[in-house]
């Protein structure tokens, strides 16, 4: 079969490109330039693409940012939240219908190139702040995916019943290098260590008990303290 990827430089969809691979998928992946914050991610995508020998390609939607705006991943003024995920602030960082936005783009990619399906990296632990991770998006984006052309394409969400640590040890038994992909919102020059995606990062790793190997910033918090203040880690 062949599949398109959502790729974006990140831990989960970087597992997710390796788990198809080893599946015996034909891949292509494509990631989203829509004028976010950490767009540094993207060549974090590129370099693993190359990696892998497969194809890669960014929508190019920059202009997202000034039709998009009051995120903290669009709208500088809008500060990126730190902590735990669970956080009402964490809101900040959702970007209104990014999910289908996205998923739409790629099911057209996926068409263009005779492919039989897209996958993208939604896992047990997405977060009910964001509407579009809830399962009922997801099953109409699939119905939608079947009808929006002659040739049905298939919505593949194979994590989706899998926690974040588990990818992270699915990733790291099909050799992944954690350390060439990107996960912070802050997109500095190293990882904040603090947002809320770098706090999942960190746990996950933890949690499947995989080495670390990505460098943060000098204040990020230690485990010890993440555990103190009960951001998720098991005391």
């Amino acid at each position: 079969m062949k599949a398109v990827v959502l790729l974006s430089g990140g831990m989960d969809s970087a597992a997710l490109l390796l788990y198809l691979l080893d599946d015996g998928y034909e891949v292509r992946a494509l990631g989203f330039n829509y004028g976010q914050r950490h767009s540094k991610e993207l060549g974090f995508a590129k370099a693993l693409a190359e990696d892998c020998k497969v194809p890669f390609s960014v929508a190019e939607m920059g202009n997202l940012r000034e039709l998009l705006p009051g995120s903290s991943q669009t709208d500088e003024s809008v500060a990126v939240p730190e902590g735990k995920y669970d956080e009402d602030s964490m809101k900040a960082t959702v970007v209104p219908n990014r999910n289908m936005i996205m998923l739409a783009i790629a099911i057209g990619h996926a068409i263009a190139h005779d492919c039989d399906a897209v996958a993208y990296a939604a896992h047990a632990g997405d977060h009910a702040i964001y509407p579009d991770c809830r399962p009922e998006f997801a099953e109409s984006m699939a119905r939608a995916a079947g009808l929006c052309d002659w040739k049905k394409i298939q919505l593949m969400r194979p994590f989706i019943t899998i926690s974040k640590a588990s990818i992270a040890a699915l990733g790291n038994n099909l050799g992944l290098d954690f350390q060439k992909t990107w996960s912070c919102y802050k997109g500095g020059d190293v990882h904040c260590g603090r947002c809320g995606t770098c706090i999942e990062r960190r746990e996950a790793l933890h949690l499947a008990g995989v080495p670390d190997p990505t460098i943060y910033a000098v204040d990020a918090p230690s485990l010890k303290t993440m555990i103190e203040n009960d951001w998720h880690l098991p005391k």
